[in-house]
């Protein structure tokens, strides 16, 4: 059975350097063994996803600009996720606020190209199906 994510989870990007904690707003008023839960639709950059330190891929613009005038070598710049799309696959037997939850197994992606998933869901009491 799969960890329901909440507030404080712990997120890595692929191509971040570092890691990131999720941020859920309780406007659900849904809570998950204490802090808020998650759906698939906590995706937002900056209210939900922050920032994961660096970003090395060569498809984010200031990368791939840096790394031209570096000609060539591999230039990190500062990340800023953009999530467009929701987490998948989510728990689609649970719904928060008429949105699937967000488990612990479920990965959203990045518009250039990284794989963002969860490597701790936040809290270990609530499991969903």
């Amino acid at each position: 059975m799969a960890m329901q994510v909440s507030a404080g989870a712990l997120l890595m990007c692929s191509f971040g350097i570092a890691p990131a904690a999720l941020s859920v707003l309780p406007t659900n008023r849904v809570m998950a063994g204490g802090p808020p839960a998650a759906t698939i639709m906590d995706k937002n950059p900056i209210v939900n996803i922050p920032t994961f330190g660096m970003c090395t891929s060569p498809a984010n613009p200031t990368v791939a600009a840096a790394t031209a005038a570096a000609l060539g070598v591999l230039t990190p710049m500062p990340c800023l996720p953009v999530v467009p799309a929701p987490w998948v696959p989510g728990a689609p037997t649970v719904l928060i606020g008429s949105m699937p939850a967000l488990d612990n197994s479920c990965k959203a992606m990045c518009a250039y190209a990284g794989v963002i998933s969860i490597t701790m869901p936040g809290q270990f009491t609530v499991m969903v199906p």
